[in-house]
């Protein structure tokens, strides 16, 4: 049975096993970047969340957090967050993204709030790609402040010196990744 519950205002995915580095991050001083230009069509598709800072929105989901990205024939993206919950229940969220400004942005906006609401500016909350390899298997996901971060993945697990690299990367762009918290990935 699935229960539908708002599980991110941003949208992402899990693994099991990988501890993040105790490294603790200098202090931002400088505005988060991103990464040059995104491909969405490259972008499209299931995403598995590695690991997450901890947050409200998905405080229920116990493993198997994965997000899937569609295109809408408004160009808009369809955003479909799935869990897993304690009882075994699956819990899904569905929402929409929009780039902000050109095609290749890597920045959008994400709502999960029902359409008809979708004029309210802060239902929509920031969705920055801040790094993703060549090969589009493995990102991380924040927001300006650097309050959110999420590490995803195309597949569950992710190899050890790639996942160790993009933690040093991001803790050189101010993250504390001391706060990242591994998201399970269970068989089913």
């Amino acid at each position: 049975m699935k229960i539908k519950l708002a599980i991110a205002a941003t949208g992402l995915m899990g693994l099991a096993g990988l501890n993040a580095v105790a490294q603790t991050a200098p202090a931002p001083t400088l505005p988060l970047t991103t990464i040059a230009a995104l491909d969405v069509p490259r972008y499209l598709g299931t995403w598995f969340e590695i690991a997450k800072y901890p947050n409200s929105f998905q405080k229920k989901c116990v493993a198997n957090t994965q997000a899937r990205y569609s295109l809408l024939s408004d160009g808009q993206l369809q955003v479909v967050n799935r869990c897993l919950l304690a009882d075994g229940q699956t819990s899904e969220a569905i929402g929409a993204a929009k780039q902000q400004g050109d095609a290749t942005s890597p920045k959008l906006k994400v709502r999960f709030a029902p359409a008809w609401l979708s004029f309210i500016p802060m239902l929509w909350g920031d969705y920055w790609v801040i790094d993703l390899d060549p090969a589009y298997q493995l990102a991380a996901v924040a927001e300006p402040k650097r309050e959110y971060l999420w590490i995803l993945s195309r597949t569950p697990k992710v190899d050890s010196k790639s996942y160790q690299d993009l933690l040093e990367r991001l803790t050189q762009k101010g993250f504390d990744i001391s706060k990242l918290e591994p998201s399970p990935q269970k068989e089913h």
